[in-house]
């Protein structure tokens, strides 16, 4: 690996509209978002590109100007760089990840879709072809899915490659998965390279039915971190699909829904924009009607202190999550 940034760095600088999009459900044929399949008209490689390049049009067209991708979302780094390559879109700020390896080939039912390595030699490999699918670095550079098990938050080597690249001017953190967000976030917040903390940046989940990092995010926001939401929706449980994918929307959401105007999903993103901690809040949309709707929760306000009663044990919230099917 080198600290060569191949390029000039376009800062993430969270401002209006402070709704992102991820491209999580773009970049690769099988996702966990319930009704996955039912959003993909064309599984092919073309159909699939054709199809983020919509989403993507249709973003920034409505102001959006920062994407989220990882080398792990199949081809969705190579759909955004080639996007804004084609558009010459170069006030777009993106924002990429590594740690897992895209091993499922293409294939919605693959047994695997990705794995999961957080040492050196990962970072080594991912950084370079970081660049190369987006034309240049990234924005933001996160480790994917930190844990306290992994151990890259104690790894000297990894650390200090990352300190090189926010020497550089990427802005370099981590993101976060499991019961304990908290935890991680906390340890993120006490890394020191040379008495330095190279990390300045999370992306978490946090939503109605998972509130458990809240705390942590907002520690980290007043440490002059930049924080990015991602899971608004819970991967579509909080839609017009239900928690289910049946239809059956929890009472409190709707109720909000129907009193602001908007769809479930809207209703729920906004509660994640009344955070005062939120930066950037991510849209996982996996087409453009979901797009629009999803926007919709930057014309409505949520107060931070009367958010629907949905909120479930953290260990709850994430083993369902689990049994999600890839599809």
């Amino acid at each position: 690996m080198t600290s060569s940034l191949s390029g000039p760095v376009r800062p993430f600088d969270p401002a209006s509209p402070r709704l992102g999009v991820g491209l999580a459900a773009l970049g690769r044929p099988g996702y966990i978002n319930l009704g996955h399949a039912r959003d993909l008209p064309d599984r092919s490689v073309a159909g699939m590109r054709a199809q983020a390049w919509a989403v993507l049009d249709a973003a920034y067209a409505a102001g959006v100007r920062y994407f989220d991708a990882a080398r792990s979302y199949g081809r969705a780094e190579e759909f955004l760089g080639a996007w804004v390559q084609a558009r010459g879109h170069r006030d777009a700020v993106l924002g990429s990840k590594w740690g897992y390896t895209y091993v499922a080939d293409w294939q919605p039912d693959a047994p695997v879709h990705e794995v999961k390595t957080h040492d050196q030699a990962t970072l080594d490999r991912q950084w370079p072809q970081t660049l190369a699918a987006l034309g240049g670095p990234p924005a933001l550079y996160l480790i994917h899915s930190a844990t306290l098990e992994s151990g890259v938050l104690d790894n000297p080597a990894v650390l200090s490659r990352l300190a090189e690249l926010a020497a550089g001017g990427v802005r370099v953190g981590l993101s976060t998965s499991g019961p304990a967000q908290a935890d991680t976030i906390r340890r993120a917040l006490d890394v020191r390279v040379d008495g330095v903390n190279p990390l300045s940046a999370v992306q978490a989940t946090w939503n109605l039915l998972d509130r458990s990092a809240g705390a942590a995010l907002a520690d980290a926001h007043a440490a002059g971190w930049a924080v990015v939401v991602k899971e608004g929706v819970a991967n579509g449980r909080l839609s017009a699909r239900g928690l289910s994918g049946r239809g059956d929307v929890p009472a409190p959401l709707a109720a909000l829904a129907a009193e602001l105007g908007v769809t479930p999903d809207a209703a729920a993103l906004a509660a994640v924009l009344a955070q005062p901690w939120a930066d950037m809040v991510l849209s996982g949309a996996g087409n453009t009607d979901h797009l629009t709707q999803n926007l919709a929760a930057l014309r409505v306000q949520v107060p931070a202190d009367a958010l629907p009663e949905l909120a479930v044990e953290a260990r709850t919230y994430w083993q369902q999550r689990a049994e999600l099917p890839w599809n």
